[in-house]
Order: structure tokens, then C-alpha cells, then sequence
């Protein structure tokens, strides 16, 4: 019963994503996003292998190539695949997060607003996979609408974090450290007063 009510929740904010990607690309594609961008690229080497996590737009994963990084991106849904691919040139792969199944293979992985539609109980296992797929020293970056509310938003599933609920979701985790967290406010213009952890 829970794998089907996740396969729902899934399949809602896909088919939100591929309905809506020629607007959603337009909204966030020159979003100006380099300062959370640079200080993710300073804790990776020179060069390194970056995955980009739920690419969306390919906004991220065309920063990084572009100041020399090896760069993979995955999406779940195919019209994003799509959209980053031609913004990118990348054979962007069509993925689920819960499909990640690499070892040591990167230097960093970059989750921006793209696990924050995994359910909360789902959580745990997704970060798992990161944590295994970077390498011993890799670097992840994950950012979450901040508060508490989980469910439907605006056509997609929305899981909502505090550092309350991070700390409960991290408890039950190997093999990481927590090197920052911030709260930060959304950079698109008109929702400054959204925030973001």
C-alpha cells in the first residue's frame, strides 16, 4: 500500500513537470543562482564529477560544465530530460531518484529543489543512494521548501524541512557529516519571501 500511494505521489509531480516544462523552464532557466552554485563548486576538485541531481532545466548542470566540471544529469520526468538535454547538449538520462544505484562514482552530487518531492518516509532511502553514489570525500547539496507541510502544492508533492525534520531524517545515516546548512530566501523574482533550507 505505501509503495502505491509513493507511486502516486510520484507519478502527480511528473506528469505536473511534464505538462508544464516549457513554463518551468522559462521561469528558472536564468534564474541567477551563482552563489549557491560557487560555493558547492569550491568544495569539489578541479574538474571533478558532478551529478546533477533532478536537473530540471539544466540550469546547474550547464553552470558547472562551463567552468570545466564532468557533468551527469538525470530528471524523472521525460519533458525535462528533454528540455535539459537540448539546453545542455548532455545525453540527460531518464531517472527516479529512488533508480540512483552508483558507488564512489562522484566528486559531488547537486539535489536543488528536486528531492523536496520525495515523501518524508521515502527520504531516508533517497539519501542513502547519494551518500553512497559520491565518493568517500564527495559533497552533497540538497535544498528543501523550509517548514513542515508535506502533501500537494500547486499540482506536485511537496516535502517541506526544518532542521527539526532534516535531523530525524538524517538519524538513521552512515558515512556523512553535516557541513552547513543555511536558510536561505528563493531567488526568483516576486517570492523573495519563500524560504529554503
Amino acid at each position: 500500500m505505501e509503495w502505491e500511494e509513493t507511486q502516486t505521489k510520484t507519478k502527480t509531480t511528473l506528469d505536473y513537470y511534464d505538462e508544464h516544462s516549457a513554463q518551468f523552464t522559462k521561469e528558472t532557466v536564468n534564474v541567477q543562482f551563482s552563489a549557491v552554485q560557487d560555493s558547492f563548486l569550491r568544495l569539489i576538485p578541479e574538474g571533478g564529477s558532478i551529478l546533477d541531481f533532478g536537473c530540471g532545466s539544466g540550469r546547474d548542470s550547464l553552470y558547472f560544465m562551463q567552468r570545466g566540471y564532468a557533468v551527469e544529469a538525470c530528471d524523472g520526468s521525460s519533458k525535462m530530460v528533454e528540455s535539459a538535454s537540448r539546453l545542455t547538449g548532455l545525453p540527460v538520462k531518464h531517472m527516479l531518484f529512488s533508480e540512483l544505484a552508483e558507488t564512489d562514482r562522484y566528486d559531488g552530487i547537486f539535489a536543488c529543489a528536486s528531492i523536496l518531492h520525495v515523501p518524508f518516509a521515502d527520504l531516508p532511502d533517497i539519501l542513502a543512494r547519494i551518500i553512497k553514489a559520491l565518493k568517500p570525500e564527495g559533497i552533497a547539496y540538497i535544498s528543501f521548501k523550509y517548514g513542515e507541510f508535506e502533501g500537494n502544492r500547486n499540482g506536485r508533492y511537496f516535502t517541506d524541512m526544518n532542521e527539526e525534520r532534516l535531523s530525524k531524517v538524517l538519524s538513521n545515516l552512515d558515512h556523512y557529516k553535516v557541513i552547513d546548512t543555511m536558510i536561505t530566501a528563493d531567488v526568483r523574482p516576486g517570492r523573495e519571501h519563500e524560504k529554503w533550507l
